[in-house]
C-alpha cells in the first residue's frame, strides 16, 4: 500500500474511532505495560439453505494460511449453537431469512498498521487469489454469503492480549465458546462498564475458570457504543457450571451493587459458538 495512503487511512480511522467512543487507556498499553492488541471480528451472514463449502474452503485454504504467513494467528472461525441451558444440550443454529446463520471470524492484530495494511496486501497476493479463486469470482446468482458485518475492537487494559487456554490449543473436540456484547446508552456509561471489568470483573472470571479469551472495546462497527468478549470451556457442561458460579460470587455481588456502576449496560446479547474444523482456536 502507498505509504501516504496508509497514513491517511490510519489517521482517519483513529479520528473516527475517537469521535465515536473515547479510547480507555489512550497510551496504547495495558495495566501490565504490554501493548494492547486489536481484534478484527467479521460476521459472514449466510443465505438460508445455501452451501457453505465455498466460503469454508476460502477461509481454510486461502485466507487463514495467508494471515499466518504475515504472523497473524491463531485465527478463530466459529458457527453458532442453540443451547438449552436447563437441559445442558446444544444443536447447530439454523438460519432463517429474518435471522440468518452466521460464520464468525476473529483475527488478532498487534496494531492499527496491521489491520489496515494486511487487507491491502491480501488483495494483491497471488497465492490468495489462486487458492480463493472460486470464492472471489463467485457469480451474482450464487454468492458465498449475503453480506459481511465487521467490527474493530481494542483490547482492554486489564487484558491486553488474547489468552488461549490449553483445551483450545490442543483442539479438544467438545470445546465451546460464548461471545457476549454489552451495549450502553452513552459513551460515558460504556467506558464505565469497561472500567468495571478492568477493576475486578475480569479477575473474578479468571478465578472461576471461565477462561476469557479476550475483552474488546468496539471502536468501529455497528451498534456503538459497546464492548465484546468471549469466554470458553472444554465442554458445554463445564461452561454452564462456571457461569452459575459467577452470579453468586461475593466479589461480583458487591461490585454490581456499587452506585458508580449503575445503568452501565442497556442490552446484553449472548451467542454460543462452536469452532469450525479449520479454526485455530
Amino acid at each position: 500500500m502507498n505509504p501516504t495512503r496508509r497514513t491517511f487511512l490510519k489517521t482517519s480511522l483513529a479520528a473516527s474511532a475517537t469521535a465515536a467512543l473515547s479510547l480507555r487507556g489512550a497510551d496504547g498499553t495495558g495495566s501490565t505495560g504490554a501493548p494492547r492488541e486489536f481484534y478484527e471480528l467479521r460476521a459472514y451472514r449466510l443465505k438460508p439453505g445455501a452451501a457453505t463449502a465455498q466460503l469454508d474452503h476460502y477461509l481454510e485454504a486461502a485466507l487463514i494460511p495467508a494471515l499466518g504467513k504475515r504472523g497473524l494467528g491463531p485465527v478463530g472461525a466459529f458457527t453458532e449453537l442453540e443451547v438449552d441451558k436447563k437441559a445442558g444440550t446444544s444443536k447447530p443454529k439454523v438460519g432463517t431469512a429474518e435471522a440468518p446463520a452466521v460464520l464468525w471470524l476473529l483475527i488478532t492484530h498487534p496494531n492499527l498498521d496491521s489491520f489496515i495494511g494486511v487487507a491491502a496486501d491480501l488483495n494483491t497476493d497471488a497465492a490468495v487469489q489462486a487458492a480463493g479463486r472460486d470464492y472471489l469470482l463467485t457469480p451474482k446468482a450464487s454468492p458465498a454469503y449475503t453480506r459481511v458485518d465487521s467490527w474493530l475492537l481494542r483490547a482492554f487494559a486489564g487484558m491486553p492480549k488474547l489468552a488461549v487456554p490449553a483445551f483450545s490449543k490442543t483442539k479438544v473436540a467438545t470445546r465451546v465458546f460464548e461471545m457476549r456484547d454489552y451495549e450502553s446508552h452513552s459513551e460515558e456509561r460504556a467506558l464505565n462498564k469497561m472500567a468495571m471489568f478492568d477493576d475486578g470483573e475480569i479477575e473474578v472470571m479468571r478465578d472461576l475458570g471461565m477462561a476469557p479469551l479476550f475483552f474488546g472495546q468496539a471502536v468501529a462497527g455497528p451498534n456503538l457504543p459497546h464492548l465484546r468478549y468471549i469466554t470458553c470451556a472444554p465442554d458445554l457442561t463445564s461452561h454452564l457450571a462456571n457461569w452459575k458460579k459467577f452470579g453468586p460470587d461475593p466479589r461480583w455481588v458487591k461490585m454490581k451493587e456499587e452506585p458508580r456502576y449503575k445503568d452501565n449496560t442497556s442490552k446484553n446479547t449472548a451467542r454460543f459458538l462452536v469452532p469450525t474444523p479449520y479454526s485455530q482456536l
